[in-house]
């Protein structure tokens, strides 16, 4: 089992020090004195950071809470060998749970991935081997040693795979003991089917039964770990409900179901979804460079929010970050990208990362020697194609040249090389101001945003 990274525990009235950037002082902040409606240290903070959507039974949840340590699971498929920064918030909150004393199981579907979950897929995931499947689940491993202290202890995290019981299941017991718990009527009515169906997209019979193999999941580890919650996205309320449904058929077991909202960036865009591809959340996938700029580049209506929900800032701190306007949002930003790079790729990377960011748009990297051009902000609201930057800016003469700038790997945007011809550069990308465009080692550009 993974090695314990040293997560502290919160005391128990709830206190909390952020590990702050040099320019903030260090607060201890009591969230009790802000919550009393809710009796769990858990729930509070659950709320209080914005990961509530909604709850099977929250009063019934919050009780057990209080009562003492539950424990509680999130379920990961091993489709690729990283999970990206659309997965943080359930990992966020399988933190949280641990923070709050209590214990946290990892799933990885090395069952499931065998299988495909159809939520917000138009279409069949391509199958994977089980060389792979393993694979992927051992280099996804390291990601949560990050953000959970792996043991033996009544609190520390465990991760499990599900094929441990999937694998060598019957199909025939299997769908006369636990099939036959669910109805095409209600399995047609949950979202993942219904959209597809909606758009007119085949949906596999082998797609269709994932949402009863979920819920077998959570009957399984109640009976192995004494499991009672589930989180997840709110994509999953429905195979959520499920397994709640089946623990009470089957054991007559009392379990519960959290969800968090879908995050979505202030212009509507879906949280991790970038022009330039998804931000993955290992450092061979993507650099803690281009990780720390990814947060560094939030839009000012974010800020707060990510620093609730992606970062271990106190909520006192927060609020002082959120009266910050003007230029002065740029240090809650640093904020939010010095501490989200911390508990992904530990100080020392993140240090490095925020000095190299200072160094290319705070000194000689994009100093006022650079050639520039000015740009109103309501011209990249709409999105800029990186042919046409890389023309104004006058590192290109033409389409052609641009793209052979892009296709020879010379092109990149804030230090970060363009693999798309078709990117679309926008507001995500202005740091401090400016954007950086470069051709090549030595020529580079500065579009200055007004």
């Amino acid at each position: 089992m993974s090695r314990s990274t040293g997560l502290p525990q919160l005391p128990a009235d709830v206190s909390t020090t952020a590990p702050l950037a040099p320019q903030f002082p260090q607060l201890h902040v009591n969230l009790n004195a802000a919550m009393t409606i809710y009796k769990s240290d858990l729930i509070q903070v659950l709320t209080a950071r914005g990961y509530m959507h909604q709850c099977t039974d929250l009063e019934g949840l919050d009780a057990k809470a209080a009562a003492g340590p539950v424990t509680g699971y999130i379920g990961f498929d091993a489709t690729a060998d990283s999970l990206h920064v659309g997965s943080l918030t359930q990992i966020m909150m399988l933190r949280r749970m641990q923070q709050t004393g209590h214990k946290p199981i990892v799933l990885m579907g090395g069952g499931t991935t065998k299988v495909g979950d159809p939520s917000g897929k138009d279409e069949m995931r391509g199958l994977l081997d089980d060389e792979t499947i393993s694979a992927n689940i051992a280099s996804i491993q390291s990601i949560f040693d990050q953000f959970l202290t792996f043991d033996t202890g009544a609190t520390d995290a465990v991760l499990v795979n599900n094929a441990e019981w999937l694998d060598d299941l019957g199909y025939i017991s299997f769908l006369r003991d636990i099939g036959r718990h669910f109805t095409i009527n209600r399995m047609l009515t949950m979202d993942s089917v219904k959209l597809r169906l909606d758009r007119q997209q085949p949906l596999t019979f082998l797609e269709f039964n994932y949402m009863i193999l979920q819920g077998y999941d959570f009957v399984e580890l109640h009976r192995r770990y004494g499991c009672i919650l589930q989180l997840g996205g709110s994509d999953q309320w429905g195979n959520i409900v499920q397994g709640t449904d089946l623990g009470r058929r089957l054991s007559d077991a009392e379990l519960f179901g959290f969800t968090s909202p879908l995050i979505t960036t202030a212009s509507g865009t879906k949280m991790g979804k970038t022009a330039a591809g998804a931000v993955w959340l290992k450092p061979e996938r993507l650099s803690p460079y281009d990780y720390y700029q990814y947060w560094r580049n939030t839009e000012d209506a974010d800020v707060g929010r990510f620093l609730k929900l992606f970062t271990d800032v106190s909520l006192d701190e927060i609020a002082k970050l959120e009266q910050l306007g003007g230029a002065e949002i740029n240090e809650a930003k640093k904020v939010l990208a010095l501490e989200a790079t911390t508990l992904l790729h530990g100080a020392q990377a993140a240090t490095d990362a925020a000095e190299t960011a200072r160094q290319t748009f705070e000194q000689g990297g994009a100093g006022g020697d650079l050639p520039s051009i000015d740009m109103p902000r309501a011209d990249l609201s709409a999105g800029v194609p990186i042919l046409m930057l890389l023309q104004r800016t006058g590192l290109a003469a033409s389409n052609g040249e641009a793209r052979r700038l892009i296709r020879g790997g010379g092109a990149k945007i804030n230090d970060a090389k363009v693999e798309d011809e078709a990117l679309t550069v926008d507001v995500q990308y202005v740091c401090d101001g400016i954007i950086k465009v470069s051709a090549g080692k030595k020529r580079h550009a500065i579009v200055r945003v007004n």
